[in-house]
This record gives C-alpha cells, sequence and structure tokens, in this order.
C-alpha cells in the first residue's frame, strides 16, 4: 500500500526562492574580488538568480548542459550555484589549483559549454583556452568597469549578463533526480575523476548538515565558509545556508589570518568552515597578536586530519568548539562529524579531546563497514583495521562517464571504496589510520603516518609535519619525518624525538627527522606526499 503524500521534488531552486520568501532581508557578505566590500539580502541574491537563470537561457544554455566556474567564495558565486542548478543545467566548479593537464581533461570530459571566472584566474584561461575548444562563452565575473582587455574569445562581462534580463523568470519544476552539479577529485593519480550530484541528493546532504548531531545550521547563525566553493561545493554551506536562513559572509580571495579575523569580528561570524592549513595560519596569527575570536562560536574542520594539538588550540585558548569532519567529494561530501555524545560530557577533557581528534560518528543516512583484505567485514571493536566501504543517499553510484574507474571502485553489493583504513569503536566513531597508499609497513607492523604527524604538530615549535615510509632492508619501510618549523622558532631533530618519546611507541618512532620551508599542497589543501616521496626518493635513512 502506498502512502497519501503529496510528492513534492527536492530541488535546488526551491532553497533561494525558501530563503527569499522567509528570511529575504537576511544579509550576504562578500569581499570581492576587486576589493571592496559587497552587501545585499536573500532577496537581491533570488532575484538576480533568476535573472541570470534567463541569460544563460538566452546563451543557448538548455537542461542538463555543463556550466563552469572558475571563482573564490563570493556573491556571484553563490547566483551561480542557483541560476545553473535552478534552471535545470549542471554547475562543474573547477579547482583553479589544479594543474593544466588536469584542467584541460575536465573541461573537455565535462564537455563544458560556458566558462564563467573571477578577475584572478582569467590569465589561466587565456592560457589553457586553445586547449578547451568545446566552450561557447567566457563571463569575466565583474562589471564593466573592472573588464580587462583579453584575449579570451567573445569574453563577456558578468554584470552586463545578468543587468540585461528582467527578473521574471519562474524556477521550473522536474525530476528530482536530474543531475545538478559536478565536482571532479583533484586527481593525485590518474585523471580526475566526476562526481555528479542531483538535487535530491544536495538537499538530502543539506538537511543532515543543518541538523543538531552535525554542524547544527541554523537563521541565527552567521556563516564563514573558508572552504572554497570549488572544493566539493564549499562542503554544501551554500545550499545549507539558504535552507536555514544564515547569514553568509564571503571571504572572496583573501584567506589569510588577518582578513578572516577582521570579517569574522565585523559581520559577527558565529561559524566557519576550513582545512587544517587555514586554521593553522589563523592560529599563528592570533598567537603574534594577542587578539581572541569573541562571537564565534564553532569551527568545523576537514580535508585532512586535525591535530588535536588545534583543536585543543581553538577550545581551551579561545573557548571555540572545533568539530571535526570526514567526508570526500564522492560523497557530497560529509560523512562523519567528531561529536562527543551526552555520556562523554562528564569525562575528563582529555578523554573529550581524544573523541573530539576522531574523525566522527556517521550522519543518518551513512552506512559503514570496514573490509579485511580478504574480503571479510571487521567488528566495529576499535582494534580491528581495515578498508572503509560507505553507502549512503548522497553517495555517488558511479564515476561520471568513467566505466574503469566505477568497476574499481565498487563491491558486487554497490558499497564505494573509500581508500582509507580505518577502524570503529563500539561507539560508533570512526578512526582513520591512513590512507592505503600512506600507510608504513615496518617489520610486518603497520605504522599510522597521521597518528605520527598529529602527535609531532604538538610540539610548540612546530608548525607543520607530514611523514612519509621510505624502504628500508631490514624493515621493509621506516618512517621519515618532515617538519615546518613555526615562525621564529628552530626545533631540533633531538627535542622532537623526545617530545614524541612518550606519545608514539617506541618502534613507530621516526628513524630520521628533517625540516624545510614548506610542505607541497594540492588543489584542495592536503599535502601532496607523492610529491614528498619523489621529493625524499634518494634519502638515506641514517638506521641503514
Amino acid at each position: 500500500m502506498r502512502g497519501l503524500m503529496m510528492d513534492r521534488p527536492l530541488l535546488i531552486g526551491a532553497l533561494i526562492q525558501y530563503a527569499a520568501e522567509y528570511h529575504g532581508d537576511t544579509e550576504i557578505v562578500s569581499r570581492t574580488t576587486e576589493g571592496p566590500i559587497h552587501r545585499y539580502s536573500y532577496v537581491d541574491a533570488e532575484r538576480r538568480a533568476r535573472q541570470l537563470a534567463k541569460a544563460l537561457k538566452r546563451l543557448g544554455v538548455e537542461r542538463g548542459d555543463r556550466v563552469a566556474t572558475i571563482a573564490w567564495n563570493t556573491h556571484r558565486h553563490f547566483e551561480l550555484y542557483f541560476a545553473v542548478s535552478g534552471m535545470g543545467a549542471v554547475c562543474h566548479t573547477i579547482n583553479p589549483r589544479l594543474f593544466g593537464e588536469q584542467l584541460r581533461y575536465i573541461v573537455n570530459h565535462a564537455e563544458d559549454k560556458l566558462l564563467f571566472l573571477d578577475l584572478t584566474f582569467v590569465p589561466i584561461a587565456e592560457k589553457m583556452a586553445a586547449e578547451w575548444p568545446g566552450l561557447r562563452h567566457y563571463v569575466i565575473m565583474t562589471d564593466r568597469a573592472q573588464m580587462p582587455e583579453t584575449s579570451l574569445p567573445g569574453a563577456l562581462c558578468y554584470e552586463d549578463l545578468v543587468g540585461g534580463e528582467s527578473s521574471e523568470f519562474v524556477w521550473p519544476e522536474f525530476d528530482e533526480n536530474t543531475a545538478s552539479s559536478l565536482c571532479y577529485t583533484s586527481g593525485t593519480t590518474g585523471n580526475p575523476k566526476g562526481a555528479l550530484y542531483t538535487h535530491r541528493s544536495t538537499l538530502l546532504h543539506s538537511f543532515a548538515v543543518c541538523s543538531a548531531n552535525a554542524v547544527g545550521i541554523s537563521m541565527r547563525d552567521s556563516i564563514l565558509p573558508v572552504v572554497p566553493m570549488f572544493h566539493v561545493n564549499a562542503w554544501g554551506i551554500p545550499y545549507a545556508a539558504a535552507m536555514s536562513g544564515a547569514k553568509l559572509v564571503f571571504p572572496g580571495p583573501k584567506l589569510d589570518g588577518a582578513s578572516l579575523h577582521e570579517l569574522f569580528t565585523s559581520e559577527k561570524v558565529t561559524l566557519s568552515c576550513g582545512v587544517p592549513t587555514v586554521w593553522l595560519g589563523l592560529l599563528q596569527y592570533l598567537d603574534q597578536t594577542g587578539k581572541r575570536l569573541d562571537g564565534l562560536t564553532r569551527v568545523t574542520v576537514g580535508g585532512s586530519a586535525a591535530p588535536r594539538a588545534m583543536i585543543e588550540a581553538f577550545e581551551e585558548r579561545y573557548g571555540v568548539q572545533c568539530i571535526h569532519g570526514w567526508g570526500m567529494t564522492e560523497m557530497s561530501p560529509v560523512g562523519t562529524l567528531a561529536l562527543p555524545k551526552a555520556k562523554h560530557l562528564d569525562r575528563p577533557m582529555a578523554e573529550q579531546l581524544a573523541i573530539k581528534a576522531r574523525q566522527g560518528f556517521p550522519l543518518f543516512g551513512i552506512d559503514m563497514k570496514v573490509v579485511a583484505p580478504d574480503g571479510r567485514v571487521l567488528p566495529h571493536d576499535g582494534k580491528s583495521s581495515g578498508e572503509l566501504y560507505v553507502r549512503g543517499p548522497w553517495i555517488i553510484g558511479a564515476y561520471y562517464d568513467d566505466e574503469e574507474a566505477t568497476a574499481a571502485a565498487f563491491d558486487a553489493e554497490g558499497w564505494f571504496r573509500t581508500g582509507d583504513v580505518c577502524v570503529i569503536d563500539p561507539d560508533g566513531y570512526m578512526i582513520i589510520v591512513d590512507r592505503s597508499k600512506d600507510v608504513i609497513k615496518s617489520g610486518g607492523e603497520w605504522i599510522s603516518s597521521i597518528d605520527l604527524e598529529n602527535a609531532a604538530m604538538g610540539h610548540p615549535e612546530v608548525a607543520e609535519a607530514a611523514v612519509i615510509g621510505l624502504p628500508h632492508p631490514k624493515w621493509d619501510e621506516r618512517p621519515l619525518l618532515i617538519v615546518v618549523p613555526k615562525a621564529g622558532h628552530q626545533p631540533s631533530k633531538e627535542s622532537i624525538t623526545a617530545f614524541l618519546g612518550d606519545k608514539i611507541a617506541r618502534w613507530q618512532l621516526p628513524d630520521d627527522v628533517v625540516f624545510v620551508a614548506e610542505l607541497p599542497h594540492g588543489g584542495t589543501g592536503k599535502v601532496l606526499k607523492t610529491r614528498l616521496r619523489e621529493q625524499f626518493r634518494d634519502y638515506r635513512l641514517p638506521t641503514i
């Protein structure tokens, strides 16, 4: 027997329409690429998104066409999110930090019809234009006064495009399983792979992110997403903010500690989201200036493991709740968040910090299993480690137009293989031991590079750390610790080894410590261990 409920589709256009109708005077604030701060409301944003949707139709964009963006977190990018998907086309956000070959591949693989780009990225597009033959138009996201001279063929001005249309546009209704947006993995090995989201998956993900067991977004929040809108749709924050009616504060291209702190203070930001490298920069700025984070109640950190020292700094020194999360491009992206349960709240702070440093508890809708190399499903006992498999309504069921990658990514039951090695404890908290390609095998035992890195970053003179395994004739592999010192400090190998002595088992201690000025980071802020392995491939450990 079927129930007797209305069958209304879950559509992205409905989000911005709802925000305009019921939270219309709530502000959206942007630091623009041109420099000045821009302010308007959800009513203004929805009206301009309708004008933009009409302009796209006039340019020949049809349902299912891919419209690409290379842009910072600004109000114009926000408008594109809703105009493109809301009209039934596919919003393809492109990470400008990818290599030229990757940029060539994804634009052509996606068969993008238009490209919207911020002023910062015009030189990238000019260099790549000859390799993107399928693009019909380039739209530079600025006004007429700021339009640059460019070699891009038929370049259009964003504000002219929007201003040339009326707002007489009705968001269409269609199947909620229609494709809405396209994001590609960073492609550290092989070609990038496309995750093609639906309207339904996007809205279900937004409901989950807004829930109290997750980030708990509400209409009383002022949210500054530091995580780029070109990185997995800014973790879904633009959609969740519209769903909840929260104020949005976009940082534009300025992500340094001073610029972020200025917006936190002036716009009374309560929630911010970003990767560890951004938060390390902010914490260093606060240390140097003695400034506070008054009004900011919580930050979320993901993209790579959050060092326990970072969580402790936010919570104990600045009174800001630090929520550690985990997810993947293939998961829209949020899968888990490390919030303590009620029974944990009366435990000592050290135990609570240990819980918050885990990758966390799955949101409702996410199923997880840990699988041994021989295919056995392992118990959630906090000890048995294996590869993490996931499934759920906002997890991809296939890669976009890539049968080979799809065949390798799923098991016979349709579970997605994450490539992460983890354990799950009896309370359901997942702890990433390592990426399967980064875990170090030493004498038949596994050493977690993540555990070593997090322990090293607790040292008061260490800004950032990475661990890779190097070949060893006796032990197969041994860990090399690569350290970026904090500004003005010169820690010694001996001081770091001594610091790690009571935090890491003796046999897991690094065989050597080297110091570098900086670590290589990929387009999503993760440390590029492939680059480090190449850089140190001829390095000889002192234990050999």
